[in-house]
């Protein structure tokens, strides 16, 4: 039997109100081990800061395969077993990838892409998390692995709750930060995006309209993950998944509001 790691990282996940409790006990429920790193990130940064905390849990880790989260993925209990059988089978291959599922609010998603996030440390040591754009993701031998170079577990999905539970303020000031870091490090604002808070506000929910209106799946409270469901029916009307900041009422009608406690 081989040894499964989860890296992952955060920063204040309480005040920046990510779901890191239900995160944690779906990732140690799924994994024989969970590595943490970014506990110390400082609030203002360079960019490639991100790919050496990502790679300090990524490199703790002892597991043959390690999967890397972010806070806001969650696997489903039923594909547990699924997870572990198929790695079991891929030892012959570098990583492999999964669909992402994205949610912004929790009654409708879309398949926003294919993400390689599961990689076979043992036999492909030379691997680091370095690669793309965001210089985070996972290269070997100085190539980036994408999802097309590597196996497409297609039936089990990676369920991605984006900013569902953060409020404006702490999406601002994270967008803004994060701006920041990205022009100290290219000396430009990327996608418009800058160190004013309202600027990068809305920069990021001027995007986030656009994909919005492509989340046509719907899903029903019960279809979620069992880690997840407490927090969801528990959404407050300032964060953002309640209703998406009002987006959820300009393009579509909810099926959700009877499952979410109104106080």
């Amino acid at each position: 039997m081989y040894k499964l790691s989860i890296a992952t990282s955060y920063t204040n996940p309480e005040e920046r109100m990510d779901p890191w409790k239900e995160a944690l006990e779906c990732y140690e429920d799924l994994a024989d081990e969970v590595v943490r790193s970014g506990e110390n990130w400082p609030y203002e940064f360079e960019w490639d800061y991100i790919g050496k905390v990502f790679n300090e849990s990524y490199e703790k880790a002892d597991g043959d395969w390690v999967i890397r989260m972010d806070l806001d993925y969650f696997f489903h209990e039923k594909d547990f077993k699924k997870i572990r059988s198929r790695l079991e089978e891929n030892f012959d291959k570098p990583a492999v990838a999964f669909p992402k599922m994205q949610f912004f609010t929790p009654d409708r998603c879309t398949l926003k892409t294919n993400i390689v996030i599961a990689y076979n440390k043992k036999n492909f040591p030379e691997i680091k998390l370095n690669g793309g754009g965001d210089l985070c993701l996972p290269t070997m031998n100085g190539k980036e692995i994408l999802p097309n170079d590597v196996p497409i577990f297609s039936d089990i999905y990676l369920w991605n709750y984006d900013s569902m539970f953060k409020t404006k303020e702490v999406i601002s000031s994270d967008r803004a930060r994060f701006a920041r870091a990205w022009f100290r490090y290219f000396n430009d604002w990327g996608e418009a995006e800058g160190e004013n808070e309202e600027i990068a506000f809305q920069t990021w929910f001027n995007m986030i309209e656009k994909r919005y209106k492509k989340h046509k799946t719907k899903i029903d409270l019960s279809m979620h993950p069992k880690y997840i469901q407490d927090k969801i029916r528990n959404l407050e009307e300032n964060q953002f998944g309640f209703d998406a900041f009002g987006l959820k009422d300009k393009y579509h009608k909810s099926i959700y509001s009877k499952f979410l406690n109104r106080k």
